[in-house]
C-alpha cells in the first residue's frame, strides 16, 4: 500500500529546520534537523490509530536527510515522502 508523508516547514536559520509532518495537514507531528550536527529528532509524534508514530518520523527524517546531502542543504517550504 502506498502513502505520503507531507512536510510543511515552520522554521529554519543556519543551525536547524523544523518541519510539521504526518499523513495529512489535520494530523501532524514536528521533526528538527539540525544542519550543524547532522542529526534528526522528532518532537512531537504524529498520532494516528494502527499505526506506529516511528513510521511517519522514519519517512520523514529521510527525506530531510535528503534535503541536507543530496540537494545541497536546501529545504523546500513543503515537500512529501512517497512510498
Amino acid at each position: 500500500m502506498a502513502s505520503m508523508i507531507l512536510l510543511v516547514k515552520q522554521t529554519e536559520d543556519d543551525e536547524k529546520v523544523i518541519y510539521r509532518f504526518g499523513p495529512n495537514e489535520r494530523k501532524m507531528g514536528l521533526i528538527e534537523m539540525n544542519k550543524i550536527k547532522e542529526s534528526v529528532k522528532e518532537l512531537e509524534p504524529v498520532r494516528v490509530d494502527g499505526v506506529s508514530p516511528s513510521f511517519f518520523f522514519n519517512r520523514a527524517a529521510q527525506r530531510l536527510v535528503r534535503c541536507l546531502f543530496r540537494e545541497g542543504g536546501k529545504f523546500p517550504e513543503r515537500t512529501t515522502f512517497e512510498t
